[in-house]
């Protein structure tokens, strides 16, 4: 084992979260994940971290101990992003009986199971508004209940360097301390300071309202209709190089599939400098001490 702070990623998708990771100076043991396209891509960017394409509810935390060689308490992060879509408001509607959403539970199964010192749960701030303000409560009261002690934040991307406008909720439970989150960084980075050409921008069928492009990127959703007006006035949809960079993800990251499925695995993605600030706080602040 080396001496770098050590993470196990759970519904790691293409590698979002682990680019965060590796770029905050940790070693990455495992990650796991569902989705093929996103298995395979991740396998690309991260040829020496093992990735086990499986349904998470078929893990158990004593597969994991073993195949890493760690025992309990020792790992130091484990990550977990799970599915969000019955929490999602990005179509509108939000579905408390989606089945997807019970995932986050076999979440806190392992944790219990692999007592890492710290654990970072993300997701969308929809599982805490209206009809789903109940599942919140329960998800909230079962990290508690695994003793760690927990910490929900609602954080935007856009003050941690990435150059989008992106809302998501932090969970952080440490097992021995007090969870901590990054202060937000003073530099916005907007669109066009990216792309000069790029002087306007629009949700599409969300919102036929364009607004300049001197501000971060509207959220980039997994079906996102996402349109940029350029300084002659075309009106297109942005290239998957530009959501690319608008996501945080360096120009060498590879994407595979259809323009559909890459644009997908970006919008599923957690953003990495976004993660990388946060996996920073927690290692200087919680792990270090």
């Amino acid at each position: 084992m080396s001496g770098k702070p050590t993470v196990i990623s759970t519904f790691a998708g293409c590698g979002g979260s682990s680019l965060g990771y590796k770029w905050a100076g940790f070693k990455e043991l495992l990650a796991i994940e569902w989705e093929k396209n996103a298995v395979e891509t991740f396998k690309l960017n991260f040829p020496n971290v093992p990735i086990w394409q499986r349904d998470i509810a078929t893990v158990t935390g004593q597969e994991i101990l073993d195949f890493t060689g760690l025992k309990k308490g020792q790992l130091d992060i484990f990550d977990g992003s799970p599915p969000c879509q019955g929490f999602s408001s990005a179509k509108g509607k939000r579905d408390v009986t989606d089945q997807r959403n019970n995932l986050s539970f076999e979440y806190i199964r392992l944790i219990n199971e692999i007592q890492p010192k710290v654990f970072v749960m993300e997701n969308v701030p929809g599982m805490m508004r209206g009809k789903m303000k109940g599942r919140f409560v329960e998800i909230m009261r079962a990290l508690k209940d695994t003793g760690y002690s927990v910490k929900c934040k609602l954080m935007n991307s856009m003050y941690y360097e990435v150059p989008q406008s992106r809302e998501r909720l932090i969970f952080i439970g440490v097992k021995n301390g007090t969870p901590e989150f990054p202060e937000p960084v003073k530099n916005i980075i907007t669109v066009n300071s990216l792309f000069d050409n790029i002087i306007q921008q629009n949700r599409g069928q969300f919102d036929k309202e364009w607004i300049t492009a001197h501000r971060p990127c509207y959220t980039i959703t997994k079906t996102s209709s996402l349109l940029f007006k350029e300084k002659k006035g075309n009106e297109r949809r942005p290239t998957i190089n530009e959501i690319k960079i608008l996501s945080s993800f360096p120009k060498d990251f590879i994407f595979i599939g259809s323009f559909n499925e890459q644009w997908a695995r970006i919008g599923n993605s957690v953003m990495p400098k976004f993660m990388y600030h946060i996996a920073n706080k927690i290692k200087n602040d919680i792990i270090k001490n």
